[in-house]
């Protein structure tokens, strides 16, 4: 059965939800991160995708003091994007309660820093950020376009040692029409070995059990909460 992740992206302490990765299209749902957080484990719902836009922004860190408020609930596990850009970066993330981090930019653009890294925490701790833009990975907080397709990091990262990859379209984030599922089937097809996460476009309980049928492992869902689309009490039958 698929896993469900409730999402959790954070702009100065709050939760918010960007539109296509547009920073100037923000929604900010005025709602305590930590609470939502222990919402979602008193559903059941207990790996929370966290993800700092500020610190995606700044190229290091910004909220790191509510992530060690997320991580001290009960039963939570955390994995953390936005920002890890440096050794030091990631060793801050994981000292303040993250179980997994989540790598973009820097596969990307250094992606000698990234093969070290895996060899060094592994790849049940490490997970590939792959966020594609017009098929072409987008980085910086969704600011910048590579010239790498998805394909090419998953091929080059697979050799040491990468074996989970969040992915989202970004032309389907946030805007609550559906995911990508020809990207993710094709994707599972082509990298057997990789966990994909869905991301971007979840906008009912049909889209998570169409992705449960197509056999995708993991689904972030984020907006469709905020907004009313799906209760958590719908998705508590996808629970670990």
């Amino acid at each position: 059965m698929i896993e469900v992740i409730p999402a959790i992206d954070l702009i100065d302490g709050k939760c918010v939800r960007l539109s296509q990765g547009d920073y100037d299209r923000c929604t900010d749902y005025n709602l305590s991160p930590e609470d939502m957080a222990k919402r979602f484990a008193d559903h059941g719902l207990t790996r929370i995708h966290v993800v700092d836009l500020d610190g995606a922004k700044a190229s290091s860190p910004r909220n790191l003091h509510t992530l060690e408020q997320i991580a001290r609930i009960n039963g939570v596990t955390a994995e953390w994007g936005g920002g890890i850009k440096t050794g030091q970066a990631l060793k801050d993330v994981f000292n303040a309660g993250a179980t997994y981090a989540i790598i973009g930019s820097i596969a990307a653009r250094e992606p000698q820093l990234m093969t070290e890294w895996l060899q060094t925490y592994g790849g049940e701790k490490l997970i590939l950020g792959a966020d594609v833009r017009n098929g072409k990975v987008a980085v910086s907080g969704w600011l910048e376009e590579t010239a790498d397709t998805i394909d090419d990091l998953l091929a080059r990262f697979i050799p040491s040692g990468l074996s989970q990859a969040i992915c989202t379209d970004i032309s389907k984030d946030g805007m609550l029409e559906g995911p990508a599922f020809g990207m993710y089937t094709r994707l599972q097809e082509a990298f057997p070995d990789v966990v994909f996460t869905v991301s971007g476009g979840i906008s009912s309980i049909g889209d998570i059990e169409r992705l449960d049928a197509l056999g995708m492992r993991r689904v972030i869902t984020g907006k469709a909460i905020y907004e009313g689309h799906l209760t958590l009490k719908e998705l508590q039958r996808y629970t670990r």
